[in-house]
Parts: structure tokens; C-alpha cells; sequence
């Protein structure tokens, strides 16, 4: 059997858009896969269609082999937009070849753990009652761990981008999550994601007025390149550490595992290599007893592929799920994935289907084709009220 063809199909999909790859063999067998770097599409497409040239020919079993050869072909290695390439064929590599022995990626993995993997919520709703209403929603449905947001008015320059002020929101943020704990009581794992959008200093000011058993724990509250910073602020405050979502490569894992600096590790499965790489940063994790807390913002390929991931080890939290009882996003849309796992509530079930368990719809596609929008990019730059920006 060999590689025919490597194709990428930017799609649009609920309220963003995601970048689905196809690999396909000279005898009928395909596998899918899904790039992260979520907003920057089209620079992992380039980089997809020179891999292409690389991957025609080359047998689809040997996975770890293409994962040396696509990394290390070249003198500049890695990088997030070639990682977030090499992550979606990964991923499509591991699809065809379950297909084509008949057995779900799990098993191609090492067999399963667990037969559901257990989920997190996000509350999406404004950081206030609403927050507090749509918390007690989850809970009455079954949840027992919830992540909100913060506190980030939805105002908008003259230019069209988004104005966040971090010391008008810590204050606000933490009050409203102290309450938060109050109303709901010990019912559920509570953390926020704070996107990286604060300071040492202001990261530490958020956590030292929350009440001492408020949060379970903070999702990148800075930035992840300088680890130094983060072991800084790890010396703040007691609450646990959520990091790793953005992270391109095991090696930018190494020193936030191995320094005790993260207690939950947010790997992506779509951005960190693939199946192949997040394999290797779970058996670190698990020799330093942290667990895993994927990040899965994405659609079905996105979701299966992290299903498969915590099926097939024992160091598993929660994983992040982007449909819920109170947020509908439509990135699970039936009519471009007819086929993908099933959510149950606060579970998601392994399927014994061969491969991920997932199918898209390349002519419902075409109906969804992808369009970039300078408007809805603005978005994502965010300014303080000076003019200066900030991260979003």
C-alpha cells in the first residue's frame, strides 16, 4: 500500500473554521485528520501541500518513520505552523491504518483504559449571575467539572478590535468566581481559563483574592515562553496550573513537567505532532505524576483523535468538549461528520468502528468552503484603551 494523495480542505464550520485533511492510497483506503493553530489556516495549507511532495509513495504503516521524516527533513525543524501540519497527517495516518486492519486507533495505541472519557464543560456564558445559572445548568445535567471564563467586556474600538483591560478584570472575575464556589458548593471541579491574557503580577493579584478553595485549578493565566516566569508566579499562589495548549513539540513540555511548574498538562493533539508526539508527552507526565487535561477546541476529527488518546492511557483528567448544554457551537455538525463519536452528557464514548470513528462529507464541504474575513480577524487583536495591544 501507498500514499495516492494528501489533501487539505479548509472548511467552515459552526463559528469558525477548520482545516480537515484527507490522505488516500493506491488501493481505495483514507484516513482523516485536523490541523490546530486555530485562525491561521491557510499557513498550515501551505505547508501541508509541501509535505505532500514528501508523502506520495511512502507506505502509510510507518507512522513514527514519516513523523522523523517530516520533522527532521530539513534544517529549520518544528515550529507551530509544521508541527500543526504534521499533527493532521499524524492524525489521518493513524485513521487509515486502523481502517485498514480493522481496528480502532486505540488499540493501534496500546489498548484501552477506559471505556468513556470523561469531560469538562465550559460555561459560555458572561462572568456574573449568568455564569452562576448556567453553572447550576451543567451540574443538574450530570457535569461534575466545569471551566469558565474571565471577566472581558464586549467592547470594540472604532478599528474593530476588542478592548481588554487585565486589572478591570481580575477584580471582577474573582469576585463572581468566589461566589461561584459559594452557590455551587463542592459539586463540581471548578477552573478558569484566563487565554494567557495577564501578567506575572496580575495573575498573582487575581489568585490572592480568591478564597483558598475557590479554584481547582488556572488555565494559562501568561504566556508559555519563558518558564522562568511561570515558576515565578508558581511560588505565588496555591492554585493548580493548567498549561500546555499552545505547546508545538514534547521538548516545550519538558521543563514545565519535569520543574513541577504545570499540574495538569493541556496537550493538543492537532498542534503538538500528533497521536505519535502526545504519546510521548503522556509518559513523561505520568513518570511525574501529572495528568493530562487535553485541549480539544476544535470539531469531531479533533475530538475522536483526543478520545482515542485518553483511552489508550492510564494519566487522564478531563478533556475539554466544546459542545455542551450551554454552548452550542455546531462544530460537530451532522452534515459534514455523518459519522463521529458519541457524546453522552459529560462522556464521550469510545467506538469500536475501525480507525477514529469519524467520517466527513468532502460534497457537504463545498457548501461550507472556507473565507477569510479581515473583519472577524480583527477580533482577535486585542487593544488596552492606550492603543497598546495585548494577547488574545
Amino acid at each position: 500500500m501507498k500514499i495516492r494523495d494528501v489533501r487539505a480542505i479548509p472548511v467552515f464550520v459552526g463559528r469558525r473554521h477548520q482545516l480537515v485533511v484527507k490522505i488516500e492510497t493506491d488501493e481505495g483506503i483514507h484516513g482523516w485528520g485536523e490541523s490546530g493553530l486555530s485562525f491561521r489556516e491557510l499557513a498550515v495549507v501551505g505547508a501541508i501541500r509541501h509535505y505532500r511532495e514528501l508523502l506520495i509513495g511512502k507506505d502509510p504503516f510507518r507512522i513514527g518513520a514519516i513523523w522523523q521524516d517530516l520533522y527532521r527533513s530539513q534544517y529549520f525543524e518544528g515550529g507551530r505552523v509544521l508541527t500543526a501540519a504534521i499533527s493532521a497527517i499524524d492524525i489521518a495516518l493513524y485513521d487509515l491504518k486502523g481502517k485498514a486492519l480493522g481496528v480502532p486507533v486505540y488499540e493501534l495505541l496500546g489498548g484501552k483504559h477506559r471505556d468513556f472519557v470523561p469531560l469538562f464543560a465550559t460555561i459560555g456564558r458572561p462572568v456574573g449571575p449568568e455564569m452562576i445559572d448556567g453553572a447550576h445548568e451543567l451540574i443538574a445535567a450530570g457535569w461534575t467539572a466545569i471551566r469558565t471564563g474571565m471577566h472581558a467586556p464586549r467592547e470594540v474600538n472604532a478599528a474593530g478590535e476588542g478592548v481588554f483591560e487585565p486589572w478591570e478584570s481580575v477584580g471582577e472575575t474573582a469576585h463572581w468566581l468566589n461566589k461561584l464556589r459559594e452557590a455551587v458548593g463542592h459539586r463540581a471541579v471548578l477552573g478558569i481559563d484566563y487565554h494567557h491574557r495577564l501578567s506575572v503580577a496580575e495573575a498573582a493579584s487575581f489568585c490572592q483574592k480568591l478564597g483558598r478553595d475557590t479554584l481547582d485549578f488556572l488555565e494559562e493565566p501568561i504566556r508559555d515562553e519563558t518558564p522562568e516566569a511561570y515558576e515565578a508566579l508558581r511560588r505565588m499562589t496555591h492554585v493548580p496550573f493548567a498549561i500546555g495548549e499552545e505547546f508545538a513539540s514534547k521538548w516545550q513540555f519538558l521543563p514545565y513537567i519535569e520543574r513541577g511548574i504545570a499540574q495538569y498538562a493541556r496537550v493538543d493533539v492537532c498542534n503538538v505532532g500528533g497521536l505519535t508526539e502526545a504519546m510521548k508527552v503522556a509518559g513523561s507526565a505520568e513518570a511525574h505524576y501529572v495528568d493530562l487535561m487535553p485541549h480539544n477546541p476544535l470539531g469531531p476529527i479533533c475530538s475522536a483523535a483526543t478520545a482515542h488518546l485518553c483511552a489508550a492511557i492510564p494519566n487522564v483528567s478531563f478533556m475539554e468538549i466544546r459542545e455542551s448544554p450551554t454552548e452550542h457551537t455546531g462544530f460537530y455538525d451532522e452534515r459534514l461528520f455523518p459519522v463521529q463519536l458519541r457524546l453522552d452528557g459529560p462522556r464521550l464514548w469510545l467506538s469500536d468502528r475501525p480507525g477514529l470513528g469519524v467520517e466527513f462529507d468532502e460534497d457537504a464541504a463545498g457548501h461550507a468552503e472556507f473565507a477569510p474575513d479581515l473583519a472577524s480577524e480583527r477580533q482577535h487583536y486585542l487593544r488596552r484603551r492606550d492603543g497598546s495591544i495585548t494577547n488574545w
